[in-house]
């Protein structure tokens, strides 16, 4: 590993301490690009305008046709947290804005797959709906959408995943990276999307004498739903996305939040009153998306969309029970692919470029998470199978990636259909994440295909683990109240935590439950507590550090901890 700090333009530091920022906060938002003060602003007023993003005004003249019509509508969701809250979000805001008749439909990861198909466009139409609206999912669903329109329904797609070489023939598509959209928060999640539909379609509803502006249904309720989906989906945070998870936030630490979201918090053992973003992703996130890898969404869904106290609590129980049972199959999984990604990397041998990893008894629910582990493992663009679940797809194999910085996933992919045609049934995602289906005979090539395009993109400086920081932390910031003041930011993907680096002194080191390190430092000569999760082997007595910033309670005190991130050794 390469610790590297970060540069911090010196300008920027000062004309953001000079407009009023402590000077610590300077620093790392300099760091992260932020030049003025004004950038910080994290008002609803700042928010890109809906009619930026192509296809809103367009969707919401569709919507309002409907509800004023009485049309049936019903909203096909994608089975992860962002689409469950992009679902949750749709059922609440068409209700608010005059829809009557609103349902939605997820489908069944195993024996459906992912996205609008034939077969659950007929389903809509079985209902007897009207429009089909798709929530984080559509954009390469081009069969689906023809099936929905052969049937009479119209159809409009909300989605943020990048599209393919042909675009599905819908009656509107909202999705910021289609051809022609100049949106510039290109990064904005599935729930996010649909969030700037509803506030089109409230605009198109005013216009048309509905409501008026004083009178009008709000919507910002809605932004803790937004804020939890947009970190869940590990999306950058760009400024506009910042904003939404800002104010998102800012709901739910004054208790203004779904009962659903309340529950889920208490059955995470977490405070909403002292939410942040790590709640969403490693908290929250997880006990939803649990529910779409190994039961039916629906749970999620419905946990975020109920009005009764008691049946959210026991929803949230449900999903906390699921979260359990999704961490012990993923356990088990990952020491198998562990085993089995090591001995790719056995001495002597010449590292792959790429890794792909099947075993025939693993969970197709938890292969992104095992793709993930490995990929931090190893540093390493990875894919894990699974054989699929669905009836007559036992030939199949359903696999899920995770990439590297300089490594985008789905251009690999695509590069390895066009060079390999019949390897790749079907995929689609992001740079970072991508899915895909393998025949189970031609697993072998597409291992060697992916493997041959990542060393054909990555050199050596970029397949080495690079963690970029923060520097030195000065000894004066070593203090609780500046940890609550960091925690309390809006930080995630492409807007990274805090994380600082020095030379350090280890005075002691003790194993803990077998798999962390609990180390006492000395911090520029000052005595700190640390704990390294998920590591043991022992430091030397002075080693450099990366580190984040904690706090840790004993007794009704609490102190700062740090929570070490890697070492140069």
């Amino acid at each position: 590993m390469k610790i590297v700090p970060r540069e911090i333009p010196p300008r920027s530091a000062w004309a953001l301490e000079q407009a009023g920022v402590h000077p610590l906060l300077a620093r790392l938002y300099a760091a992260r690009g932020v030049c003025a003060k004004d950038e910080l602003d994290d008002g609803l007023a700042r928010l890109l305008p809906p009619d930026t993003l192509h296809g809103t005004r367009q969707a919401a003249v569709l919507l309002a046709d409907a509800i004023a019509a009485d049309k049936r509508l019903c909203i096909v969701a994608d089975y992860d947290c962002d689409g469950a809250t992009a679902c949750a979000v749709a059922m609440r805001g068409l209700k608010r804005l005059g829809a009557k008749h609103v349902s939605y439909l997820v489908p069944d990861r195993v024996t459906d797959g992912y996205g609008l198909t034939p077969s659950i466009a007929q389903r809509v139409a079985d209902r007897g709906a009207d429009v089909l609206i798709t929530v984080d999912n559509g954009i390469a669903s081009v069969d689906g959408v023809a099936a929905a329109k052969a049937r009479g329904l119209a159809v409009l797609v909300t989605d943020h995943h990048l599209p393919g070489p042909e675009l599905p023939d819908a009656d509107v598509l909202v999705n910021p990276n289609q051809p022609g959209c100049g949106f510039e928060s290109k990064s904005i999640a599935g729930v996010g999307v649909m969030f700037y539909v509803l506030m089109a379609l409230r605009s198109e509803l005013r216009a048309r004498g509905i409501f008026d502006a004083a009178g009008q249904p709000k919507l910002d309720d809605l932004l803790p739903l937004v804020a939890l989906g947009t970190v869940a989906d590990v999306v950058k945070l760009d400024g506009n996305n910042r904003r939404l998870v800002a104010q998102g936030l800012r709901r739910i630490r004054a208790g203004a939040m779904p009962l659903g979201l309340s529950a889920l918090f208490k059955a995470a053992g977490r405070q909403g009153s002292a939410a942040t973003t790590f709640d969403f992703g490693f908290a929250l996130g997880p006990r939803i998306n649990a529910a779409g890898r190994l039961a039916d969404m629906t749970l999620g869904i419905e946990c975020l969309v109920t009005e009764d106290a008691g049946r959210a609590e026991e929803l949230a129980r449900m999903l906390d029970e699921i979260n359990r049972e999704r961490r012990g199959i993923e356990g088990d999984m990952r020491e198998q692919a562990l085993r089995v990604a090591e001995r790719l990397f056995a001495d002597g041998q010449t590292p792959p470029a790429a890794v792909t990893v099947f075993d025939a008894d693993f969970h197709e629910g938890v292969v992104g998470i095992v793709a993930s582990r490995i990929k931090d493992r190893f540093h390493r663009p990875t894919f894990v199978f699974a054989a699929s679940g669905a009836d007559g797809k036992a030939h199949e194999l359903k696999g899920s990636g995770r990439s590297i910085p300089g490594f985008h996933l789905r251009d690999a992919l695509d590069l390895v259909a066009k060079r390999h045609p019949g390897v790749l049934l079907r995929f689609g995602g992001h740079a970072m994440a991508a899915g895909c289906t393998v025949p189970r005979e031609q697993i072998k090539t597409f291992e060697t295909a992916l493997a041959e395009v990542a060393a054909e993109w990555l050199d050596a400086a970029t397949l080495t683990r690079r963690l970029d920081t923060d520097g030195p932390l000065a000894a004066e910031y070593l203090r609780i109240d500046l940890v609550d003041t960091l925690q309390r930011e809006v930080w995630g993907q492409g807007f990274a935590p805090p994380t600082f680096s020095e030379e350090v002194e280890v005075v002691s080191q003790r194993l803990v439950g077998e798999k962390h390190l609990a180390l006492k430092l000395k911090h520029q000569g000052r005595p700190v507590d640390a704990i390294w999760f998920g590591h043991t082997d022992p430091l030397p007595q002075r080693v450099t550090l990366a580190f984040r910033l904690d706090a840790d309670e004993w007794q009704g005190v609490r102190r700062v901890r740090f929570m070490v991130e890697g070492a140069e050794l």
